[in-house]
């Protein structure tokens, strides 16, 4: 049976705390197969990510390796842009919600390292198998709203592929790999909430999915860009194509 539930007594995050140790005093008898979900911003705050919000701009970018969609609105400009772990999102992750006044967040700078750090802490302390996402709010093109997925993970399977399997009919699928560890952000995050001041919670009921701690992490549900059909926003994509086009026309008349 699948049970979800947030960890209570985690207190307010400072910069070169170990998280392994504040989250594992609030773990009460964690059992072999728990996955822990944690909110990346934890994470972020316990690394020193902390940026001056007057610099906020000049993190956005230096975090943007490249722009995918740029909107200017009545409230200012949204850009949609590819950070360094390859998330394509709003303002790189550059978060001020749940920030000390001042001050935004940058992302972990290696997600997966820092999963890798609190699994192997947690396993050796406990003595049980657990695995570890690490969950940040994402916005998702075609669909309105936010929801969590993973950006780091650790001894646990991110993906779960079911092509060759037969479904219930006995059709043998070809394309379904199911993207678990997103599934298990999502669903974590109904019990965490985004202002209960509790940015933990363990999944328990999956434990199929825990496994070695080398398992591939989130990096790796990041979809290749030779193989994203949408590298562009649709004003931008529009732009570069009537400007190919009239350059092809100069061209072909000179």
């Amino acid at each position: 049976m699948l049970s979800l539930f947030a960890l209570d007594g985690i207190p307010e995050i400072q910069s070169g705390d170990d998280l392994a140790t504040i989250i594992g005093d609030c773990l009460s008898d964690p059992r072999e197969g728990d996955i822990l979900v944690v909110t990346s911003k934890i994470v972020s705050k316990a690394e020193g990510r902390h940026v001056s919000a007057a610099n906020r701009e000049q993190a956005i970018a230096g975090e943007t390796v490249r722009v995918v969609a740029s909107r200017a609105h009545p409230g200012g400009v949204t850009r949609i842009v590819e950070n360094k772990l390859g998330l394509i999102l709003a303002a790189a992750g550059v978060d001020s919600s749940n920030t000390p006044d001042g001050t935004v967040l940058l992302l972990p700078v290696d997600p997966d390292a820092s999963a890798r750090v609190l699994c192997v802490a947690l396993r050796k302390r406990f003595g049980v198998a657990l695995g570890i996402v690490i969950s940040d709010t994402l916005g998702r093109p075609w669909r309105l709203g936010q929801t969590d997925a993973a950006i780091g993970a650790a001894g646990i399977r991110v993906l779960d592929d079911l092509r060759g399997t037969p479904d219930q009919a006995g059709r043998i699928l070809e394309v379904t790999v199911a993207a678990v560890a997103d599934e298990i952000a999502a669903a974590a995050d109904l019990v965490k909430g985004k202002s209960s001041g509790r940015p933990v919670a363990i999944v328990r009921g999956l434990g199929e999915l825990v496994g070695d701690i080398g398992l591939a992490g989130a990096r790796s549900i990041v979809r290749p860009f030779e193989q994203d059909m949408f590298q562009q926003g649709s004003a931008e994509a529009y732009e570069a194509g009537y400007r190919d086009g009239k350059n092809h026309s100069t061209h072909r008349f000179v």
